[in-house]
């Protein structure tokens, strides 16, 4: 019965999506039905089917159906609750739904905004239009290739060996599931990593949407630009968040010490992530000063198009990574569609060229726009490297058979000096005004942050910290956060002396008074706080690996590691065996950490656990590599001062936060901030 509602609801959605496509696109001939009344019942029968079918999965989880062949392979009675929950995205067929739940989402928070409006607008009802395409495409996937309500046919004693898309047919349950991936249920990220990365995946498509939508048209201007502003910075948010935190998960669970590895699903995560962030930036300067029409197009394609191209690498199952799901007819499929999207969006970019072509020109390089355009070619070129980096191996294997692999020198090769060029073109592009700058000008805005990021980077000298990459990291990071403060500060002490508030006041009013630019200087901060904790973490960590009997005590790091005895828990889905490690220092214990390895029944599988404390110094990180009545080993890593890596990341995905309140307040401020506008 619930397989049965599940696909009722998916194929709802497909025929919800076909009526909004048709009724969306045909207002480009026929603008008179352009109106929101059309768009509703489509946009409605999407939402509802969407909810329902994952509202379905979720029902077959939490109850244990096993006739459905999703939850008998990928689910079992002895799962953590949250972890039922999170296993409807943590296979291939599951994580489509929700991939569909949030565009279902999307399209009607879209139609919530025209509807709003009242009004005929070509503009709005042909991007809805063209969202529909997309999740027809999704939902296409899950009513075929990729159907998380097949039910079983022949079931083992655990799991399914036969199922079919045939929901009517008379389904066997098995006895129980296998449950999920043991990587899947080890740490309660997993309930948030993936939501919120596909969130920002999947938001993409707004403003991929109206701009094709645009393009249609034949409308330039950043009309399209504006009505997609806010979903651009949420989709860039969660993208950040679920970036952020997938790197957090990585570091709890995997047991090897570091929250990047390059990994390819990492960087297919990173790609879209950095186009969009250009994006972002040269939308701003098309707003202001309408230049880049052109090249703002170009980057939404390949924002949306990168996002394909990362759903391709992680469920085609080309690559080997901890994150890819097993070999699936869905991967040829994925690279359809991209070559679809790419070859129909350029096309139509190609047809309409001269009507969006800008007409401004850039007056000098040494302006807020010229910075903003160094800006973008270095994040178009970090994109670029990562990418060639994480096909060429693909490439290179299907073209002559050879196998080859890109490992993290190569890209820490180029990502560090491009790094460094990013943070001081943020720090002195933030503060320059538009259209050009003097010399004198400049200078007096970041002397004062000059001096006190080489201040910073004589501290770090001073504490002994000599490292060239190091150095350069704390005094570009310095300067970012230096250059924003020292900029609030003297907007607000203008603010004092023309209206007599006091300067806490004045600084408050600054912050609101322009917020979109704020939201940029915070998120600018992040980035500047993480590049020092990448900085200060990667350069300065110890390890040691050690063998010790119980009672025996090591030194490391300035801390004494005594192995106290061994640990033993059984759980209902797996059992723990840890080692705990009394830390003291100075003869003082300091806390006490159980690195473990955890054994799952259904899979038969074990994987180590690390223990991590984590204090304002740093974090000290202990994996077990062996136990046994003779001893245990362990590796032991320091890495000072590596929550500055999570706090950065946190701030840079909430900053847009500051500037979307203020759009809500008022679509259009009826007044710039002084310090922002020149």
């Amino acid at each position: 019965m619930i397989a049965i509602l599940g696909a009722v609801a998916i194929l709802a959605a497909f025929l919800g999506c076909l009526a909004l496509a048709f009724r969306g696109l045909i207002s480009l001939v026929r603008p008179q039905r352009a109106t929101p009344s059309r768009l509703q019942v489509p946009v409605l029968v999407v939402l509802m089917g969407a909810v329902a079918s994952m509202g379905a999965l979720q029902l077959a989880l939490l109850t244990d159906d096993f006739s459905v062949a999703y939850v008998a392979d990928h689910s079992a009675s002895t799962t953590p609750f949250v972890f039922k929950i999170a296993s409807a995205w943590a296979a291939l067929e599951g994580s489509i739904v929700l991939w569909g739940l949030i565009l279902a989402l999307c399209i009607w928070t879209v139609w919530r905004r025209i509807a709003a409006r009242s009004k005929n607008d070509q503009l709005w009802a042909a991007a809805l239009g063209i969202m529909g395409i997309v999740g027809l495409f999704f939902f296409g996937l899950m009513l075929t290739v990729s159907n998380p309500f097949q039910v079983c046919l022949t079931p083992a004693t655990v799991g399914c060996l036969e199922a079919t898309w045939a929901v009517w047919t008379p389904a066997q349950a098995a006895m129980e599931g296998l449950g999920p991936n043991p990587l899947l249920q080890n740490h309660f990220l997993m309930a948030l990593h993936p939501p919120l990365l596909y969130a920002g995946y999947v938001g993409l498509t707004v403003p991929f949407a109206f701009a094709m939508s645009a393009l249609l048209i034949g409308r330039g201007g950043a009309a399209w630009l504006e009505a997609s502003r806010s979903w651009t910075l949420v989709a860039w948010g969660f993208l950040t968040l679920g970036i952020v935190l997938g790197g957090l998960w990585s570091y709890e669970v995997l047991g090897w010490g570091g929250y990047w590895a390059w990994d390819p699903v990492e960087n297919a995560s990173f790609i879209p992530w950095l186009i969009a962030t250009a994006f972002i930036h040269s939308s701003i300067v098309q707003r202001r000063r309408g230049m880049l029409q052109a090249w703002n197009f170009v980057l939404v394609i390949l924002a949306f198009a990168s996002t394909i191209l990362g759903t391709f690498l992680t469920r085609s199952g080309i690559i080997s990574s901890v994150h890819s799901f097993s070999q699936s007819p869905i991967g040829p499929i994925l690279l359809w569609f991209l070559a679809f999207i790419l070859v129909v969006s350029f096309g139509i970019f190609a047809a309409r060229l001269n009507d969006v072509a800008s007409s401004s020109r850039l007056d000098s390089m040494v302006s807020r726009e010229g910075f903003f355009l160094v800006n973008n070619l270095v994040l178009s070129v970090f994109a670029f490297v990562v990418m060639l980096g994480t096909l060429y191996p693909l490439f290179l294997e299907a073209i002559t058979g050879d196998t080859a692999g890109v490992g993290p020198p190569f890209f820490n090769r180029f990502a560090i000096p491009i790094s460094l060029v990013l943070l001081v073109a943020m720090a002195i592009g933030s503060i320059a005004p538009w259209r050009s700058a003097s010399p004198t000008l400049l200078w007096e805005r970041i002397r004062l942050p000059f001096v006190i990021s080489l201040a910073a980077g004589a501290l770090a000298v001073m504490m002994d910290y000599r490292d060239g990459y190091l150095l350069l990291g704390v005094i570009a990071g310095t300067l970012v956060i230096a250059t924003a403060i020292h900029r609030l500060f003297a907007s607000a002490h203008r603010r004092t002396v023309k209206t007599d508030e006091s300067m806490v006041a004045a600084i408050g009013k600054t912050l609101r008074g322009d917020r979109q630019y704020w939201s940029g200087q915070l998120s600018h901060i992040g980035v500047a706080i993480l590049a020092i904790g990448i900085a200060l973490s990667s350069n300065l960590a110890v390890t040691g690996t050690y063998s010790v009997k119980q009672f025996d005590t090591v030194s490391f790091a300035g801390m004494e590691l005594m192995y106290l005895e061994t640990v033993i828990r059984r759980e209902p889905n797996r059992e723990v065996i840890g080692a705990r490690i009394v830390i003291t220092r100075d003869g003082r214990q300091v806390g006490v950490l159980e690195p473990g390895i955890n054994s799952y029944f259904m899979q038969g599988q074990s994987i180590g656990t690390p223990s991590v404390a984590t204090s304002v110094g740093g974090d000290l990180y202990l994996t077990l590599v062996r136990i046994d009545d003779s001893g245990v080993s362990f590796k032991a890593l320091w890495f000072p001062y590596v929550w500055l890596v999570w706090a950065g990341g946190l701030l840079i995905a909430m900053a847009p936060l500051w500037g979307w309140l203020g759009r809500r307040r008022s679509r259009i401020p009826d007044q710039v901030e002084e310090s922002t506008r020149q």
